[in-house]
């Protein structure tokens, strides 16, 4: 029995090799992304009583910076990754996961996004592979936004 297109498009998932990055309003091209998470830091509470009736675990929803990782080729005049690192600022980012039509589904928002490292691929004169820039960023503030 066939299904109709909207119905397809709501049982399948959508391809991860389909997203688009932002930083501060401008698109970025990276091959990978990886190390995307939404964590709250919790603190344990011990009050008077906790050895007859337990600690009790509060939430504190405070920022907690995690490390995304990005990476993209090596391109000649590319400077932005290397200007953004020297900045030494807070930016906000956005990575969309996008439908087939390249429409955005799914976003990732980050408040706060500082680059902390900035890494060269091995340089290897007997491979021939791509030279790959990783940069680090620690994320804090990040909300996700179904968009579709």
């Amino acid at each position: 029995m066939a299904h109709a297109k909207q119905e397809q498009r709501a049982s399948y998932p959508l391809a991860a090799y389909n997203f688009r990055v932002t930083v501060d309003g401008t698109a970025m091209r990276f091959a990978k992304v990886s190390g995307l998470a939404r964590e709250h830091q919790t603190v344990t509470y011990r009050h008077g009583l906790s050895f007859m009736e337990g600690e009790q675990i509060a939430k504190y929803y405070m920022d907690k910076y995690v490390s995304i990782t990005l990476e993209q080729g090596v391109v000649l005049g590319s400077k932005f990754l290397h200007a953004w690192l020297e900045q030494k600022t807070r930016s906000s980012m956005e990575i969309s996961l996008c439908d087939e039509r390249g429409i955005p589904a799914i976003a990732w928002r980050i408040a706060k996004a500082v680059p902390v490292k900035l890494g060269a691929s091995a340089f290897d004169a007997r491979a021939s592979e791509v030279a790959i820039d990783s940069l680090e960023v620690k994320a804090a503030g990040i909300s996700i936004v179904h968009l579709s």
